[in-house]
């Protein structure tokens, strides 16, 4: 069953506990924590999108995916069809990434260091657009480092992210993430199964109908 409703403003009205709540082993969920920053983080993501213009991956198996993708820091995760990979330059503009804004990496280490991972340092930050019927099928996230955590960051529009565990067939939990909402996942959980369903069709104040999703990893 979904954990938590879906508001039209895509997220809880009122105050929310912000202190991390236990998913699995090594993997935590923070509500709310970077709410106040989302206008600025809304910004900071504009720019980078200005240099690195959002763009709709293929896949190996000659698919596109529906969710905009961008990046920044040293080297941004893409996809094609000669498979997945980090690289240095953006294949669209032949330029180097953007450099990760300072808001961003301040971000990820605090929220690092809320779940007990302190002296995280990411040098990549993956940036998903969805808009309503976007979604992101189960996958784990192999290409980077595995003894550092992931952190994913949600701002604009709820959706419902699926959370599984590193076996596929134990199956998945239904959590709505809301605007500020982050998980952080490691150690035993850190090669977990996860994806988001459907964006709905919902508004934002801050996004109008558009979910963006901030996630952190070290690559080198």
């Amino acid at each position: 069953m979904t954990q938590g409703m879906l508001f039209d403003t895509g997220e809880p009205p009122g105050p929310v506990d912000q202190r991390p709540q236990f998913l699995a082993p090594g993997a935590w969920l923070m509500r709310g924590v970077a709410r106040v920053q989302a206008p600025a983080l809304l910004d900071a993501i504009r720019d980078v999108t200005r240099q690195a213009p959002l763009r709709q991956m293929t896949t190996p198996g000659g698919g596109r995916m529906s969710v905009g993708m961008s990046g920044c820091g040293a080297r941004a995760w893409i996809s094609d069809a000669t498979g997945y990979r980090y690289e240095a330059r953006d294949p669209l503009t032949g330029k180097d990434w953007p450099s990760m804004p300072g808001i961003l990496r301040e971000l990820a280490r605090d929220c690092a260091s809320r779940a007990g991972y302190d002296g995280f340092c990411p040098d990549s930050c993956l940036i998903n657009r969805y808009r309503p019927g976007d979604r992101m099928g189960l996958h784990q996230d192999r290409d980077e480092r595995r003894d550092v955590p992931i952190i994913s960051v949600s701002l604009g529009v709820s959706a419902v992210f699926l959370w599984g565990t590193p076996v596929r067939s134990d199956g998945v939990r239904r959590l709505v993430l809301n605007n500020g909402d982050v998980v952080v996942w490691g150690g035993p959980s850190r090669l977990a199964w996860h994806g988001v369903a459907p964006l709905p069709q919902a508004h934002h104040p801050l996004s109008g109908e558009i979910r963006y999703n901030l996630t952190f990893r070290v690559t080198a």
